[in-house]
């Protein structure tokens, strides 16, 4: 199995800030020649004087260098996403930057590159995080949750299911809850047992759909995972499972003095008469054992010549 390791923002810094102003990219705009990205205020400000790309020097181009960038909405949904409440603060100095600047009045020069009368709702600061996909730690979360009853279970009852007669039992065993964002599969999975009143030998696990979810993932992370359009309730699952004990082996009798444990076919017999049994199977000796006195069976054996 794949091995999952947390990071920390700061890791992933380099990949996410401008180069220009040092701050997380807002409306990201990469160059087409080299694939460098920085912020669009940035970037068209810099190839006002300049036709080269700030980090690596390459020609942008030779006239009209506004001609060769790119706005990177990929690269703008994962800033928003990894660092929390910067979309929202983000929304808010819009909104208010058009609140103290109206169109009709600004001057050109007061204007932001995205500020243009035919801009879209983003443009001008007018999405929700709700619209956008993008969650804060304090957000509620509806969510769904149900017993996981498996793909075998699952496809013995699609049949009834399609014809539309079992609707009304497949909503009796779903459960609906509102928690934060920030809220752990660890807590929601405590939750249950409490609620559920689960033995401790027994080990309560939530699902995505038929995949088990790590404890430390938090709502957040889960809607940002997986695909979940937040046109409904988050659906979880849940089963509930012995509890797995580690095992431990016995350690291996320490041989005493005397006993042989040079090769295979001495061992057996060395262990039978160190646990004062005896033995069935006549061993056959090893050329170390020439000369020396053997017993079988408590009869003694005459050494080979």
């Amino acid at each position: 199995m794949h091995r999952t390791t947390r990071i920390k923002i700061t890791e992933l810094n380099p990949h996410l800030m401008c180069a220009l102003c040092g701050g997380y990219f807002i409306d990201a705009t990469t160059i087409v020649e080299c694939l460098h990205s920085f912020c669009k205020t940035c970037i068209v400000r810099y190839l006002e004087t300049n036709k080269y790309c700030p980090m690596c020097d390459v020609q942008v181009h030779k006239t009209r260098p506004l001609l060769s960038i790119r706005s990177d909405k990929t690269l703008q949904d994962i800033v928003y996403k990894l660092v929390p409440g910067l979309f929202k603060d983000e929304m808010k100095r819009r909104r208010d930057f058009y609140a103290a600047y109206p169109l009709t009045e600004a001057k050109p020069s007061q204007l932001p590159p995205s500020a243009v009368p035919n801009g879209s709702n983003e443009d001008r600061g007018e999405v929700l995080e709700q619209e956008k996909g993008a969650l804060s730690d304090d957000e509620i979360v509806s969510l769904s949750i149900e017993f996981y009853e498996g793909v075998r279970d699952r496809e013995e009852k699609k049949g009834p299911l399609e014809n539309g007669d079992g609707d009304k039992e497949k909503q009796t065993g779903v459960r609906f809850l509102r928690c934060p964002a920030a809220m752990t599969v660890m807590h929601l999975a405590k939750f249950l047992r409490n609620k559920m009143d689960v033995p401790s030998k027994y080990k309560v696990e939530v699902l995505y759909e038929d995949e088990p979810l790590k404890e430390y993932y938090t709502l957040m992370d889960i809607a940002y995972i997986y695909p979940w359009r937040r046109n409904g309730p988050l659906p979880l699952k849940y089963r509930v499972q012995p509890a797995c004990k580690r095992l431990t082996l016995p350690t291996a009798p320490t041989p005493s003095e005397g006993t042989n444990t040079s090769g295979a076919s001495e061992s057996g017999g060395a262990t039978a008469a160190a646990n004062g049994g005896t033995s069935n199977c006549l061993q056959t000796p090893s050329s170390t054992s020439r000369g020396r006195k053997m017993t079988v069976n408590g009869a003694p054996v005459p050494p080979l010549t």
